[in-house]
């Protein structure tokens, strides 16, 4: 009986091992869904919560213009992104934080967004809070794109020669910018004198103004005078008389939009007929001025023009204006629209490696998603520099009886 029964275990024992092999040909260790009613196999469930991004610039203060037109642009992607599905099935969850243009609120800010859960950040948006929190950031490895901030350490270090590898921008840079408008002035309008005014307490304006007197003293345009003044500064007749007795072909305004509007109601004063140049800082200045007259003739380098009549301007155009009660969207609009794409293209294929949503390997597949892009967008193509600095033309705007024209690409 005893030797019977082993027999019979021993039996039982290999036909199990036998089912066992049968079954599990490819290796494969996964479990098998189990059976839904009526014999079907069910399929596992999707995961459905929110990607969460953050939104960081300023939405009240003196630069909130910028941050508006930027988080217009980005909040039209993420609509029309989700109203597609999102990404992987998932809606994109978009969290602002107003960080009102201080460099010290925007590391709150920062903090606040991480706090919310976000895995990956829109901004800041202009260079001195953008800097600062890019010291934040960088050792967290928390992916960044800003849409707007052009100084070159916003992902360069150039005393310690480190590259911010988590942080990207869809805007052209500040030596792009200065250079840029230099050699526009000696081989478009054929200056043969030029002078600056610049804002010595700006990061932003101190860059590009360095950058065009580097690129104007390698090509012979002279510089007749450089004057500076203090950032928060409203009168610069004295600057602006010194320049007017110079004469000079072209006057350099590295600076902000409000500043221009000031300046060149001055330079009117001072009787300065030179023609006016400036950067994409000087995006919306015609709704700054007191009379577009004033700039009248002016060009200024920017990432984008309403005129150009590329299929992705013109449908970024009409999409904007229907969700933004037939507005026109300016530089800052398209740049955030571009800035919102990239990060979700690479988000895109953070989900798609696998890697556990919000994790340090997630976000790292996004920051090498981010790196390997070679795309057209609103702005232009976009391809990334070791410096992870985007590669691309700028559009040239000039001012003419009271509107901005598409000069063209330059």
């Amino acid at each position: 009986m005893k030797k019977t029964l082993a027999l019979v275990l021993a039996l039982v024992l290999c036909l199990g091992l036998l089912a066992a092999c049968s079954g599990n040909k490819g290796g494969s260790t996964a479990p098998t869904a189990a059976p839904a009613p009526g014999g079907a196999t069910e399929a596992p469930t999707a995961n459905t919560t929110p990607i969460k991004i953050g939104y960081l610039g300023p939405l009240t203060g003196g630069v909130a213009q910028y941050g508006i037109a930027v988080q217009n642009g980005v909040k039209l992607y993420v609509d029309q992104l989700n109203a597609a599905g999102g990404i992987n099935g998932r809606q994109i969850d978009l969290v602002s934080y107003d960080e009102e243009g201080d460099a010290t609120k925007a590391i709150t800010g920062y903090n606040s967004l991480l706090d919310s859960g976000v895995v990956a950040i829109v901004g800041d948006v202009t260079t001195g809070p953008c800097t600062a929190v890019v010291a934040e950031a960088y050792p967290d490895g928390t992916p960044m794109i800003t849409a707007s901030a052009t100084a070159t350490s916003i992902t360069y270090n150039a005393d310690t020669n480190t590259v911010y590898t988590n942080m990207f921008r869809s805007c052209f840079i500040d030596p792009f910018q200065g250079e840029t408008m230099a050699r526009f002035a000696y081989d478009v309008l054929k200056a043969k004198t030029a002078a600056v005014l610049y804002d010595n307490g700006d990061t932003y304006s101190t860059g590009v103004y360095e950058y065009f007197v580097s690129k104007a003293n390698e090509l012979g345009l002279e510089l007749v005078a450089v004057e500076s003044y203090a950032s928060g500064a409203v009168d610069f007749s004295g600057q602006l008389t010194n320049i007017a007795a110079k004469n000079p072909d072209v006057l350099f305004l590295p600076i902000y939009y409000n500043d221009v509007a000031l300046v060149a109601s001055q330079a009117a004063d001072a009787g300065l007929k030179a023609t006016m140049l400036g950067v994409d800082g000087w995006s919306s200045v015609l709704d700054a001025v007191t009379d577009t007259a004033l700039v009248e003739g002016a060009y200024y380098c920017s990432g984008y023009s309403a005129a150009d009549t590329g299929a992705l301007v013109q449908k970024f155009l009409s999409d904007y204006a229907a969700a933004y009660n037939g507005a026109t969207p300016n530089m800052f609009d398209a740049q955030g629209y571009d800035a919102a794409w990239i990060l979700c293209d690479a988000i895109a294929k953070a989900e798609a490696s696998g890697k556990t949503y919000g994790s340090d390997e997630y976000k790292a597949e996004i920051i090498a998603a981010m790196k390997a892009t070679d795309s057209d967008y609103v702005t232009g193509h976009v391809s990334y520099d070791d410096h992870n600095d985007p590669q691309k033309t700028a559009a040239i705007i000039n001012i003419v009886g009271g509107e901005e024209k598409f000069w063209g690409s330059y």
